[in-house]
């Protein structure tokens, strides 16, 4: 979850773009729209959200695991980079 007031910020305008694209879709729908870019809209807002995931996420994994790693890091330097490594999949699976 976003903390910082920025990335709240940008969090929340995130979301208003998503309603905005999930109304969009809806009323897509209701005109009887095409399948083909109805099917685009959905691919669309799909991505919006999981790129939100993929934010939240990542700032968890940091919240979470940024004490230990600078805890540890007399002991295991490579732990930030382990942390980064696991940021970097979860964008990778959520693309």
């Amino acid at each position: 979850m976003p903390h910082a007031p920025e990335d709240k910020r940008k969090a929340i305008a995130r979301l208003r773009r998503i309603r905005g694209q999930a109304e969009a879709l809806e009323r897509a729908i209701e005109a009887g729209s095409a399948c083909a870019p109805v099917l685009q809209q959905i691919a669309a807002l799909r991505g919006a959200v999981n790129g939100l995931m993929s934010e939240v996420l990542e700032s968890h994994l940091r919240e979470t695991f940024g004490p230990f790693a600078e805890a540890l890091a007399p002991q295991d330097p490579a732990l930030d980079e382990r942390i980064d490594e696991a940021v970097r999949l979860v964008h990778t699976y959520l693309k």
